[in-house]
């Protein structure tokens, strides 16, 4: 009778280990949404402290400029490849837009389309976008050209460019039709921020407070 007690305990602890050992259990590292507004944003300099500070850059990478005006708030990361978002209630979507492209000069700019507009660089694509939370925060979307190629969906941005442009720009032949298959196959490319981390085979590295509460001069 003791050594059938013994047998019953021990499997029961091997049960309660495997359970929380699987990978089907209820912690998964899935985040929470994130929903960015006016009011989880920093407090900003006014924006003709902005525009001057952004005109009088020494800098000429978009990304070195936006990263030193405006405040970090989320951070998507795929096998080192990195997206960062920042957040501006300063500004309406055109008149960003223009101040950045009048300061570095984008190699393709976008129509404004779902509220969205993208502006490509020789190292970045730079996508503004009306946060669907607040319509007065103003999302930018730092995106490496790396990321862009091993991640985005052809879906998502030939809603704004030729797929022939894109072949170009991304200086991959047939990068449409390869990231399409990928897509289909996978069922999972990056079509933007959304305010949820991304999951292509496993768990996403996103923004937390190391990265939050970014932004003019706090340097990366």
């Amino acid at each position: 009778m003791k050594k059938w007690s013994v047998l019953i305990s021990l499997l029961f602890v091997l049960i309660i280990a495997t359970g929380c050992s699987s990978p089907f259990s209820d912690d998964r590292g899935i985040p929470e949404k994130v929903e960015i507004t006016s009011t989880d944003i920093p407090k900003e300099p006014s924006k003709a402290e902005i525009i001057d500070k952004i005109q009088n850059n020494s800098s000429n990478d978009i990304d070195d400029i936006i990263d030193a005006n405006f405040s970090l708030m989320d951070v998507v990361s795929v096998e080192g490849d990195k997206s960062e978002i920042y957040a501006t209630q300063q500004f309406g979507l055109k008149e960003l837009s223009s101040v950045l492209s009048a300061a570095v000069k984008p190699e393709k700019i976008s129509e404004v389309k779902d509220n969205q507009q993208i502006l490509i660089y020789p190292n970045h694509f730079v996508t503004l976008k009306v946060s669907p939370e607040d319509k007065d925060v103003i999302l930018i979307e730092v995106a490496s050209d790396e990321f862009v190629r091993r991640n985005y969906a052809p879906s998502f941005l030939g809603t704004y460019f030729a797929i022939r442009l894109l072949d170009d720009v991304l200086d991959v032949d047939d990068w449409g039709k390869r990231r399409s298959r990928v897509c289909k196959s996978s069922g999972n490319c990056y079509g933007g921020y959304t305010g949820r981390g991304y999951f292509p085979n496993g768990t996403p590295n996103r923004g937390d407070s190391s990265y939050r509460g970014g932004g003019p001069g706090s340097g990366k």
